[in-house]
This record gives C-alpha cells, sequence and structure tokens, in this order.
C-alpha cells in the first residue's frame, strides 16, 4: 500500500519523471559546494500508508546532491531524504539521522534509493534482493527525525561504486545531511542537529564521516555517530571475509579500487587469474543477494595466479597495502561521540578490528563507548555472527542517538 505525496522542493530543482534519466547526472556539474543539492523528484516508498496529516512514515524525496570522490574530485551522488510524519517532542529543532547504508550490491538497481520504491525485488535465475534498511529507517522515523539515505559514490549513478573507500563514503555520508537540510519546505531546520548512523559497510562509512567531519563539514551540528561493525581495517577484514558466504564483497572492493585507483590495475592483471577476472566482472553488476549465491564460501586462492589466498598477494606488493593504508579509518579524531558496536563473534568483520578503532580514538581523546555482543560462534562463515549482533544492538543503538538528540552526556569506557 502507498500514496506520493508532495515532495520537499529544492533550489535548484531540474527533476526527472523518467527514473533512469535522474540517474545521469548533468555534464559538466553546475558550480557549487559540497551538499548542494543537483535535482529531486516525488518518491513513492513501497512501505507506505496514507495518513491524514500525509503518508506514513513520511513523504520521501529522491535526490541528487553534489560531493566529491576520494581523490577530491567533484561528483554527483543519489540518495532518499524522508520527511517525518511522527511528531518531535524533544529539545531544540527537530534532528536529522544520515543513515549509512549496509552492504547492497555494486550493480546501480540495488541504490537504497531504488530499492525503497519496491524493497524486494527478484530478477531470474539469483537476482533476490531485500531492502533491509527501512527497518533502521522506519524506527528512527518513527522517533521524529527526519531520515537521510545515502546511495554512496557509483551506486545508481554511472562508474563503479567505491564499496568500503573511506574518504568516498565519508564524503557521500556528510553531503547527504548537507543535502537533506538545503532542502526547502521540510521539518528540520537548516543548522540542527545531526547523527551519522550505520552498520557494517555502513558503520565504517558512518566511522570515516564521523573522523573526518571535522576537516571535511566544520559547520556541520554533527551530535553523536553510530557505527556498528564497522570494517576500518579491510586487511584485517580482507583476510577474516575470504571462504565466507560474502567472498564476494572482496570482489565488490577491488572493483571500487580500481575506480579509484587506477594504478592497482596492473596488479590486478598481474596476479589475478582469468576465474577471479570473471569474477570481478560479475560481481560488478550484482546485488548482495546474488553474489552470496554465486560466489559465497569461494576462496580467493581460486582466483589467484599463484593459487595463494589474495591477502598474501597483496601483502607483498607495497601499492596494494599503500592503497589499503589510505583506507585505515581511526587516524583522525571524532569531533562528537561515538557508540561501536562490534560481536565477539562476527565472522566477517573482525572484532579486533573494532577494538583497534575504539583504542585508537580513545588514544586521540575521543569520546567512544565500545559495545561487544558476547554472541557464540554459530556456524562460522555464514555471516551469523555478523547479522545476530545487528538484530540485537538496534535498540542500545537508537537509545543511544535519542540520549545525544536529548543532550544527555555520552558515556565513554575508553
Amino acid at each position: 500500500m502507498g500514496v506520493t505525496a508532495p515532495a520537499v522542493s529544492a533550489a535548484p530543482s531540474t527533476g526527472s519523471t523518467v527514473e533512469s534519466d535522474f540517474y545521469i547526472p548533468p555534464s559538466p556539474l553546475p558550480a557549487g559546494s559540497p551538499g548542494d543539492v543537483i535535482r529531486s523528484e516525488p518518491s513513492h516508498l513501497a512501505l507506505s500508508v496514507p495518513g491524514i496529516g500525509g503518508p506514513l512514515p513520511g513523504a520521501a524525496t529522491r535526490i541528487m546532491y553534489r560531493s566529491n570522490d576520494s581523490n577530491g574530485e567533484a561528483n554527483a551522488v543519489t540518495g532518499t531524504y524522508i520527511d517525518p510524519a511522527a511528531a518531535w517532542t524533544g529539545p531544540g529543532p527537530r534532528p536529522l539521522v544520515v543513515l549509512a547504508p549496509g552492504t547492497q550490491g555494486q550493480g546501480d538497481q540495488c541504490a537504497p534509493s531504488k530499492m525503497l520504491n519496491n524493497v524486494i525485488t527478484y530478477t531470474p535465475p539469483l537476482g533476490f534482493m531485500v531492502e533491509y534498511e527501512v527497518l533502521a529507517a522506519y524506527s528512527l522515523l518513527s522517533q521524529g527525525y527526519g531520515v537521510v539515505i545515502t546511495d554512496y559514490e557509483g551506486l545508481g549513478t554511472p562508474g563503479a561504486h567505491t564499496y568500503v573507500n573511506r574518504a568516498s563514503e565519508a564524503h557521500a555520508v556528510l553531503d547527504a545531511a548537507r543535502a537533506a537540510q538545503n532542502l526547502q519546505g521540510t521539518k528540520i531546520s537548516a543548522d540542527g542537529p545531526v547523527a551519522a548512523y550505520g552498520y557494517s559497510q555502513g558503520g565504517g562509512a558512518a566511522a570515516a564521516a564521523a573522523e573526518l567531519a571535522d576537516e571535511y563539514a566544520p559547520e556541520m551540528n554533527l551530535v553523536g555517530t553510530y557505527a556498528g561493525a564497522p570494517p576500518a581495517d579491510l586487511k584485517a577484514t580482507l583476510e577474516q571475509v575470504d571462504g565466507t558466504i560474502l567472498t564476494g564483497v572482496i570482489g565488490y572492493t577491488l572493483n571500487g579500487l580500481l575506480n579509484s585507483d587506477p594504478g592497482l590495475q596492473p596488479i590486478i592483471d598481474e596476479n589475478i587469474n582469468d576465474a577471479g577476472k570473471a569474477m570481478l566482472n560479475l560481481v560488478a553488476n550484482q546485488c548482495v543477494g546474488e553474489t552470496i549465491l554465486n560466489v559465497g564460501l569461494h576462496r580467493t586462492n581460486e582466483y589467484t595466479k599463484t593459487g595463494e589466498p589474495l591477502s598474501v598477494v597483496l601483502d607483498r606488493l607495497p601499492v596494494a597495502q599503500e592503497i589499503l593504508a589510505k583506507n585505515k579509518i581511526g587516524e583522525r579524531t571524532p569531533n562528537a561521540p561515538v557508540l561501536i558496536q562490534s560481536g565477539t563473534s562476527d565472522d566477517i568483520v573482525p572484532h579486533g578490528q573494532a577494538v583497534g578503532l575504539a583504542g585508537d580514538w580513545c588514544g586521540k581523546g575521543a569520546t567512544v563507548q565500545l559495545s561487544a555482543a558476547q554472541v557464540p560462534a554459530i556456524v562460522p562463515g555464514s555471516g551469523a555472527g555478523h547479522l545476530i549482533p545487528d538484530i540485537l544492538g538496534l535498540g542500545e543503538a537508537q537509545n543511544w542517538i535519542k540520549d545525544r538528540f536529548y543532550g544527555v552526556p555520552a558515556p565513554s569506557n575508553c
């Protein structure tokens, strides 16, 4: 069920009546600043019901906004802003949460701004996808917050999605918040409080935004960040995820790094065999469900010319190590409190590197609460150790965000 309500407007707003046209940025990009809205149009939420004052849980607007890639070049990123139907009963202006989504895939069809219009999609034979972020988004909306969900660079828009790229994702998250606050006719203010929120890929993106905000968006009133299972150390995550149901995200990562760091191409050509190159091409156009079914439980030693795991190959290549190092989160200092959640038996994103991230930030004087979910190992490699803490931690994460908006002093176990 659902109704399409009038969307809020942006200045400038060119709009579009054809979805595919919406995602093609103007060339050249209009002059402006990060967070400027390039175009917007109404977006019909698949899970929506009519309400007296408008649709529930809110009126959605598809947006394209100006951002920067990891090399500092201007780009266009898409997303969705949802203006909440629920009242805001807390202190001060209505807050905004920028939701950094978890792994969606690498195909343009996987963009959350598209998936929110369907929630469930299926393309034969194996292309099944569910937009699971509606759980977190709708829960946040029910508390009266505005919610903006970024698609990240290259997801929906032309070019490769720069999966788990620290700078690119941080920019996309922070500029999504700016874009939402730049929209006219919404229930949020242009300078109200903002929180970043994400788990897994989204946890890394939110964490990267938290530590870059002071430098990249100093004007933003960022009051806190929830970073669940953040892949802060790609090297450690690569070693752990290899051979699990999510082996294919290594393909997403390599494809994204090839987009942002073309100097990696000779390394791929020299070290990845034909099966590996076929895998990279395959996952580049898939959503995560299809990638799990195609590549899950395979190991990267099937894809290297030497038969070694990819992590071993990359270990002896200085250029690869340099690229992994510059994508490490924890080298900067968040300017607002952070909650890090991680399962002690996470079989996808290592718990140890989440502990390391908390230690890095604590050592720099940040306010950090590390919450470890004591979940026993359940079928290692199945992703259960990664998924269960996400579900169990939802209440803690959202209560922590609420406390930041209500001005409660942030806890720290540094």
